[in-house]
Formats: structure tokens, C-alpha cells, sequence
């Protein structure tokens, strides 16, 4: 879009966003009823598309990519970027959803077996006439299988896609069905739908607010100790040596 006021940061255009800003866009993409496709950047996806140049190529095409996460705010304050806040789905999600309740309607994807039925509930339970169609997203990714997720999702008259698989699997998957897909907006937002279902934990709320990377390690360290501790450090060495060298 000619409109966006976007970050730079290491190649990938981050719109400069609040959240009533990111919820404002997306229902402007709704009413157009043109194809537009949304995710986020946090420091594991920075870290990930590193050695991805498919998931790099991703998000440089995106219609509106957001800040999630403190740690993308300090990498773009060292590239002499700026970002005024940051956003992610466990906060962002129960706005949506008051929008929507009686207004449009949600398809949501991802996560085991019974994960997305759970959150949508939980939605449901403080919006009674939010519409949500939701399936798992552990189904093949191509052949007869994806075939058909695909054709459901476009019978079902939903307004926008939300896509919970993990980074790269959500980003691949969006960018090989895209075209086929026909709902006017597909948004990745990672694995809100853990959150709301009670499947992982953010940790403390006092330190969620400050820095959840640290809350998050905190809450589950065996699984998490080399995405934040050693991810953190690599993405702030790129930063410092971008900014210092050029060299991406």
C-alpha cells in the first residue's frame, strides 16, 4: 500500500502501528474485499528468516506487518528505525473479536487437535455472537487434504483467516495457498490460540507487560532457553553489526 509508514528492518517494511491502528486497517482491507495478508515480526522470526530467503521473501511482500515484541523495538532502534508500540495476538485478539461479534465472521486455524475449539470458546464466552469456524493445523500441507481445508475455508463465508502454526510453517503455508484462498484477509499470529486455551502461559502478568520474552523463559525454560537466550543475542549482534558495517 502507497500509504504505509513502515520501519525498516533488515529488509522487512514494519508498519508503524498501534493497535487500534492494526484493527483499523484490517477492517478497511475487509470492506475493500481485495486479498490482504498480514503477519508480525518478533526476534525469533527475525532469527529464522536469517537462513530462510523463501520467509524473507514473505514478509517483504506483506500487505501490513506489525511489531510483536519489545525486542524488534530496541533491533530497530539500532538501525536508526523507530516503532511505537508493540503488539501481539494474546492482547490484540480479544479486540478483534469485539469487533467482529456480529459483524464478521472468523475462520481459525491452527494448533493440535481441539486447540483453536477451545480459544474460540473462550471468545465466545465474552462475545456471544462472535462467529468462529475453527480446525486444527496439523493437516497436510499439500495434496487431496489441503485441498479440501481450502475448500471449506472458502465455503465458509468468513471475513478473515487467522493462521496459528508456528514460524516458518504458517508463513510457507499462506504463501502456497494464498491465491487459492478467497477471503479478503489471512493473518498469521503464531500461537495465540495456546494462549487462550491454556495450552502455554505467558508468566507473570506484572512482567508480560514489561518484557515477555523474559516471562515466557520464566514460564517454560527447557522448551524456550535457546529461542530467547541465544536468539536474542544473535539478532542484537546483527543489529549492531548492520548499523555499524551495512553489511545484511
Amino acid at each position: 500500500m502507497s500509504d504505509r509508514d513502515c520501519a525498516d528492518v533488515f529488509g522487512v517494511p514494519v508498519d508503524r502501528l498501534r493497535r487500534s491502528d492494526l484493527l483499523d486497517r484490517v477492517d478497511a482491507f475487509v470492506d475493500a474485499g481485495q486479498p490482504r495478508t498480514l503477519s508480525y515480526v518478533n526476534v525469533h522470526v527475525l532469527n529464522e528468516m536469517r537462513s530462510n530467503p523463501a520467509l524473507r521473501a514473505f514478509l517483504g511482500g506483506l500487505d501490513l506487518c506489525y511489531c510483536d515484541g519489545n525486542g524488534v523495538k530496541v533491533v530497530a532502534r539500532i538501525l536508526g528505525e523507530s516503532l511505537p508500540e508493540r503488539m501481539t495476538g494474546a492482547d490484540w485478539i480479544w479486540d478483534l473479536a469485539a469487533r467482529c461479534a456480529g459483524r464478521r465472521k472468523l475462520f481459525w486455524l491452527g494448533g493440535a487437535p481441539g486447540i483453536t475449539e477451545r480459544a474460540s470458546g473462550v471468545l465466545r464466552a465474552e462475545h456471544p455472537e462472535l462467529e468462529v469456524v475453527f480446525d486444527h493445523g496439523y493437516h497436510a500441507k499439500e495434496g487431496p487434504e489441503n485441498d479440501a481445508l481450502i475448500e471449506r475455508i472458502n465455503a465458509s463465508g468468513a471475513d478473515i483467516v487467522l493462521v496459528g502454526m508456528g514460524t516458518p510453517a504458517q508463513e510457507a503455508w499462506v504463501a502456497s495457498v494464498r491465491e487459492r484462498v478467497q477471503v479478503p484477509v489471512v493473518w498469521c499470529l503464531g500461537a495465540t490460540a495456546d494462549f487462550l486455551a491454556g495450552e502455554q502461559t505467558r508468566g507473570p502478568t506484572w512482567l508480560v507487560e514489561r518484557q515477555e520474552w523474559l516471562a515466557r523463559l520464566f514460564s517454560d525454560p527447557r522448551r524456550l532457553w535457546r529461542r530467547y537466550l541465544l536468539g536474542n543475542a544473535m539478532v542484537l549482534t546483527w543489529a549492531l553489526w548492520t548499523r555499524c558495517f551495512g553489511r545484511r
